[in-house]
């Protein structure tokens, strides 16, 4: 800890004995600890997407969302114009993340990262740990800068914080500030939250008038056309080719963007839902690795339409 307090402080310049304090005020997070550490006890977990979409495309993310959506409107649409992220996507991300600022996290996010990014419970996983020191670094930097103080902010138990739930780094690299008064605010902003997701996804590859999955319907055996993977891997004459047919008319910029076709497997279920993905897709996973969650956000955000019947 103290070679990672002298480099932190050589290589962002701040002072060493701020950052030694901060790091001594660090308190142990067993909880975070807890949640982190492999699941062992009964083997690997299967995938099961069908719980993991009720979960989170549910009555009280789309009831809310649609009341976000109509207090907010004014700027999500700005966001939208500026972007090209569309309002539902944003709305449904806010809503998975947190409920619409329900539930930010309680943890201190110093005891976090610093426990996480030097006390890793899984030792098969060295790069999640350097991951969270890197995002402590992060932490320590904001801190210096004034943009938030690391003895107070609070946030997942993975130190996500805010309402879009960003960690350290994307807060420094990514977030935006909606209101323009000269400063970013996760936490209670919701201009800056929403400012933040837009800005997120447009500085992942978000493409303009793309939707998040291709209209297609896949071949009869569509599994040999499955990718892994955040990057897609194939495109529209290949996917043709194999038998895949477009099921709408109108716009079709989708054709010209790279695609790959995912399958978002239920293992308890025995079931399969195969999806063609567009490069909006894999832009969500930036936000969060799992294609279950991009798939979810997508789902949300229509079903959060749907309600506001548009």
């Amino acid at each position: 800890m103290r070679a990672f307090a002298r480099e932190t402080s050589a290589q962002h310049h701040l002072p060493l004995a701020n950052v030694e304090f901060l790091l001594k005020s660090a308190h142990y997070n067993a909880k975070a600890v807890q949640l982190m550490a492999p699941k062992t006890t009964h083997g690997r977990i299967r995938r099961a997407w069908i719980s993991y979409r009720k979960r989170h495309v549910d009555p009280i993310r789309i009831r809310r969302g649609a009341a976000f959506w109509q207090a907010n409107r004014r700027t999500l649409q700005q966001v939208s114009q500026r972007t090209g992220v569309p309002e539902a996507i944003m709305v449904a991300i806010i809503g998975i993340e947190t409920v619409y600022g329900q539930y930010t996290g309680n943890h201190r996010v110093l005891d976090t990262l610093t426990t996480l990014g030097f006390r890793y419970p899984d030792p098969s996983r060295p790069e999640r740990q350097a991951m969270f020191r890197q995002q402590l670094a992060d932490l320590l930097v904001l801190d210096h800068q004034g943009v938030l103080n690391a003895m107070t902010v609070e946030g997942s138990f993975a130190g996500a914080m805010g309402l879009p739930q960003f960690m350290p780094g994307s807060l420094m690299r990514y977030a935006a500030d909606g209101n323009n008064d000269g400063k970013i605010d996760l936490a209670s902003n919701v201009d800056d939250a929403i400012a933040s997701v837009g800005s997120f996804l447009q500085q992942h590859g978000w493409v303009r008038d793309v939707p998040v999955f291709a209209p297609v319907r896949l071949p009869a055996k569509p599994q040999r056309l499955v990718q892994d993977g955040l990057t897609p891997t194939t495109d529209w004459p290949r996917l043709q080719a194999a038998g895949t047919q477009a099921v709408v008319s109108g716009p079709d910029k989708w054709k010209s963007q790279k695609l790959g076709v995912i399958d978002l497997r239920d293992e308890i279920h025995d079931t399969h839902d195969y999806r063609c993905a567009t490069p909006n897709f894999f832009a969500i996973t930036h936000y969060n690795r799992s294609y279950f969650y991009a798939a979810s956000v997508a789902d949300l955000a229509q079903a959060i339409q749907d309600q506001m019947g548009s």
